[in-house]
């Protein structure tokens, strides 16, 4: 028996081991070797300097890529019917829908540019900050009480859904769909999730920003070379190395080099949006696009191969079918494309914006006003209509009021002088002002309006 121990009687219970016990048996005061330890992380730019600066930069950011994103889904129309929305089940996340305005016709074109051209500028910002916080993904323990463990889950919330959204992003605007399922459902559930935790981890952490920024420290450090580049104080938090090296770099030269990453995804991108001189630099534009020739030497999303469109369904034989719903409707009306090309023609100037950020420049469309066909159908007050395509899978979408009464609305049957390829969607195709790709549905066979 040990000095100053309690006798214990015999048949007494053991004493129960205390959870502190426990826990220092499963995961040891001592770090394994390695990145568990704190001096293995030896930068003296890293500190909340550094990551607090790198976090208001996409406290920005990220705050005007959730409300494009948001602004580019209400695009879409979801709540006019399933055939737009690829998002069931949205529930009370879909409270801001809202029937998409198609004046000005450049409005989605800079929504979509401004999103998907900040989301690429962002991926060096994002990078230096996780850079700046790494060692906090090897703290040790990785567990020390309930709380401790509800923040590690709220920080792999916050990476994983950065990671997540910032990936299928890039996968998008590149064409390159090999998600598990929609990427406009994934895309959109996994931005509330992240922007959860975003909102959740800004909350927890503006008082170490404001502590650390305050009194002039930003513009003081700014002035400072990589030769008088000295760590922060060890109390500053355990971002700051124990051992340090020497400096290689400043603090600034960590911004300034994560700044000119994003300036150049800036110049390699933004030109697929704004067109003209600087479309020849957007080499981050979408890859293997098809294009057509002399008149229509534009993007082409779908050729007619890929939809499934046969040269017969195209022929003297294609009609475009006219009905609409509600009481009082007649019979379906249906129109050849000679018929069509009787009625009054009107010319639009527009462009094609898809959700990848791209966009034709404008193009000269002439055709018949949608407003017209409503008109016709019966649907005088018409407040949406089906457009359905010959296209064999997608192709298909409900239009808003608003994008049917808006004069430059057409069902198009020429562009830039010439007949519409069948690229381009022969024999007839509408085109819409303001609005996203997916809504020029190309090859249209009926049309059914709702009153």
């Amino acid at each position: 028996m040990g000095d100053g121990e309690e006798p214990r009687s015999a048949g007494a219970p053991r004493p129960k081991r205390r959870p502190d016990r426990l826990v220092r048996l499963l995961m040891p005061e001592e770090p394994p070797p390695g990145p568990f330890r704190r001096s293995f992380w030896r930068s003296p730019v890293r500190g909340p300097w550094l990551t607090s600066v790198l976090g208001l930069v996409l406290l920005g950011g990220i705050t005007i890529l959730f409300v494009t994103g948001l602004l580019s889904y209400a695009s879409y129309n979801p709540d006019l019917g399933g055939i737009n929305d690829y998002t069931p089940g949205k529930g009370w996340l879909g409270f801001y829908l809202f029937s998409w305005p198609t004046d000005p016709d450049w409005v989605y074109r800079v929504n979509q540019g401004v999103h998907v051209t900040l989301g690429l500028a962002l991926v060096p910002i994002l990078l230096a900050k996780l850079w700046s916080v790494l060692p906090k993904l090897f703290e040790w323990p990785p567990l020390r009480s309930p709380a401790h463990a509800l923040e590690r889950i709220s920080l792999f919330l916050l990476v994983g859904g950065a990671v997540f959204e910032f990936a299928t992003g890039i996968l998008n605007i590149q064409q390159w769909y090999i998600f598990p399922g929609s990427f406009y459902t994934l895309h959109f559930y996994g931005g509330w999730v992240f922007i959860a935790a975003f909102v959740t981890h800004t909350c927890l952490k503006v008082p170490t920003v404001v502590r650390t920024l305050r009194g002039g420290a930003l513009l003081r450090e700014l002035r400072v070379d990589t030769a008088h580049t000295v760590p922060e104080s060890t109390d500053a938090g355990s971002l700051v190395p124990t051992a340090p090296a020497a400096a290689t770099i400043s603090r600034r030269g960590v911004l300034g080099f994560a700044g000119a990453g994003a300036l150049l995804l800036v110049a390699l991108s933004v030109g697929q949006s704004i067109g003209g001189p600087l479309r020849r630099t957007a080499l981050l534009a979408p890859h293997g696009q098809d294009t057509g020739s002399g008149p229509e030497d534009f993007q082409i999303n779908v050729t007619a191969a890929e939809g499934g469109i046969k040269p017969e369904d195209t022929g003297d034989s294609w009609r475009l079918t006219l009905t609409s719903t509600g009481s009082g409707t007649g019979a379906p009306l249906t129109l050849t494309r000679t018929q069509l090309l009787a009625m009054p023609q009107v010319t639009a100037s527009l462009a094609i914006n898809c959700v990848e950020g791209w966009s034709t420049g404008n193009q000269t469309w002439t055709g018949v006003r949608l407003r017209d066909l409503a008109r016709l159908s019966g649907a005088e007050n018409a407040a949406t209509v089906v457009v359905q395509s010959l296209q064999q899978h997608g192709g298909h979408a409900i239009l808003s009021a608003g994008q049917i009464m808006n004069p430059d609305s057409l069902l198009a049957f020429r562009v830039n002088g010439a007949e519409l390829s069948a690229d381009h969607g022969y024999p007839a195709r509408v085109i819409l002002p303001g609005s996203n790709g997916t809504h020029n549905i190309k090859w249209v066979t009926k049309m059914t309006f709702g009153s």
